[in-house]
């Protein structure tokens, strides 16, 4: 029985050939990776992790990223490294999006103080004028699938994950041991703090869907509250059951349910066994 995210990855190695995570994005993107592929994508970011920030037990990885299959192998690689992964809605400062600076609200940096910050909008972690320099460190994230670098403005001290994770190598490097009772998972859409101990446990009893077998699974997401820890959730249950994950974005997700036969054709395409 798998019970540990450690344990996670080498199942997920197994029949490394075999697709674990096919993305569904904005415009038509697709992106599929195998087992072998995720894996070797997590490895990479928990190298980076590890070397760059120190990540560790105690340490907190704090995302505003949106469900995204992205979001995923961060996720992994933080929980591979020990860290917590803390996560915040995009509008968590802002409010309805509107100028956070001429509200005068400080910067989530300053408010939450988490170690790292993984964002596809690094201006909103960096300090703003007249505040102190942040202790947190922004990890720039690319959404387009095809993305070798981060297209805006950099704060300063800034990493580009695009082109900094591929720079990382492919076999996993010194990780600190691992404290089972430390926090893994924490903020938006989870309500209680989750240990590493009870992560894998967390995951089947909010996923929302069953997968055993090998069974590949629809899943659907949401860009309301809590629609990143229910996609932590599910795609950690099927994968922990053997199985693998068809992740439709937000909108992609809204695009099918008003279209019944385009959802109905990417089921039959994709050979999805569970929704």
């Amino acid at each position: 029985m798998t019970s540990t995210i450690t344990e996670l990855l080498t199942l997920l190695s197994r029949d490394g050939g075999q697709p674990r995570l096919t993305w569904y994005g904005p415009d038509g993107e697709r992106i599929e990776l195998s087992g072998a592929v995720l894996v070797n994508w997590v490895t990479k970011t928990t190298n980076l992790l590890v070397e760059e920030f120190d990540a560790e037990a105690g340490v907190v990885v704090a995302t505003d990223l949106p469900p995204h299959w992205r979001t995923l192998v961060w996720a992994l690689a933080t929980w591979r490294a020990g860290a917590e992964l803390r996560l915040v809605e995009p509008d968590a400062a802002d409010g309805d999006g509107s100028d956070a600076v001429d509200a005068g609200v400080p910067s989530p940096a300053l408010t939450g103080a988490p170690d790292v910050a993984l964002t596809a909008d690094p201006a909103r972690w960096a300090p703003r004028p007249g505040e102190r320099r942040s202790r947190t460190a922004i990890v720039a994230v690319s959404l387009p699938a095809l993305a070798r670098r981060f297209d805006g403005e950099l704060p300063a001290g800034a990493v580009d994950a695009a082109s900094a994770v591929m720079t990382y190598g492919d076999q996993l490097g010194y990780v600190p041991p691992g404290d089972p009772g430390t926090t893994a998972l924490s903020g938006a859409g989870v309500p209680l703090e989750v240990d590493h101990a009870a992560l894998l446990g967390w995951a089947d009893e909010h996923a929302g869907v069953t997968a055993r077998d090998g069974a590949r699974v629809l899943l659907r997401t949401t860009a309301a509250p809590g629609g990143v820890a229910a996609l932590l959730a599910g795609a950690v249950s099927v994968w922990a059951g053997g199985g693998s994950v068809v992740v439709l974005a937000p909108a992609t997700t809204g695009a099918m349910e008003a279209d019944p036969e385009r959802l109905a054709r990417l089921v039959e395409t994709e050979r999805v066994s569970g929704a």
